[in-house]
């Protein structure tokens, strides 16, 4: 569906297949839900299989690792608040100048790209599951670690 529209047009959504296909049946869960479940699912399995790799990690090295993770967690918060302020503008919008509710599934925003906009229901979700695990990871980045030596007796 992606490869055709930008084959006619020049251009696709960025997200609106993910957003507008329905699994197991129509109108229960699309599959940018199951995609975002998935996404925080599987971070926890890998932060709690994989933390003993994190333990020999020197300061400097871990300090670099957490201003990472900071940053990514307030530009994944921005972009989250940005997308829903624009989504619920969007909503407004045309409640106020139609008088209708639109269809939310299918509003996009043409930025960065104006080629590739994105959907803003997938934009939202999609960021908010960035924001949450990399606010995660930071948190364990900043807890109290275990060293190797305490868990063997």
């Amino acid at each position: 569906m992606m490869m055709q529209e930008w084959q006619e047009n020049g251009t696709y959504v960025m997200g609106e297949v993910l957003v507008n296909t329905h699994v197991p049946f129509e109108n229960f869960a699309n599959l940018t839900t199951w995609l975002s479940f998935a996404c925080i699912i599987a971070w926890y399995c890998i932060s709690r299989i994989g933390w003993k790799k994190t333990v020999g990690l020197e300061s400097y090295r871990m300090a670099l690792l957490q201003l990472m993770l900071l940053g990514f967690a307030i530009i994944c918060l921005y972009e989250v608040l940005w997308s829903f302020t624009v989504l619920n503008a969007e909503i407004t919008a045309q409640m106020v100048l139609d008088g209708t509710t639109p269809d939310i599934d299918r509003l996009a925003v043409h930025y960065p790209d104006p080629d590739r906009p994105w959907n803003l229901i997938f934009a939202t979700k999609i960021w908010l599951v960035g924001f949450i695990i990399s606010a995660h990871a930071f948190y364990l980045s900043k807890k109290p670690r275990k060293t190797l030596e305490d868990l063997e007796p």
